[in-house]
């Protein structure tokens, strides 16, 4: 138990160390979850809502427009969740390593 405290009160080069990378990681991990959720948002709605009742109709070339984008910004919000994930089992796994 007098180890914890001496540790705690004279900080170790690799207390410096786990504390910037810890920093960098929250910092990424902020980053990831903010794109996210700003690609979530502008994404589409899937349902067809009040436009079904008024029978509005689109085009060949619309829809198809529509998918690609749709399907890039999809592609990017599985990314960013990704890299999300990856850096949390890193933050997690970090101070085994410490």
């Amino acid at each position: 138990m007098l180890n914890v405290y001496s540790l705690l009160a004279t900080p170790s080069a690799f207390y410096e160390q786990y504390k910037v990378v810890s920093i960098i990681l929250i910092i990424l991990m902020a980053i990831a979850a903010l794109a996210a959720i700003i690609l979530v948002l502008m994404q589409p709605s899937n349902s067809s809502g009040i436009d079904a009742l008024g029978g509005s109709s689109e085009t060949f070339f619309g829809k198809n427009k529509g998918k690609s984008i749709e399907a890039k910004m999809k592609k990017w919000t599985w990314i960013c969740l990704a890299v999300l994930c990856v850096l949390a089992i890193a933050f997690y796994l970090i101070p085994k390593f410490f």
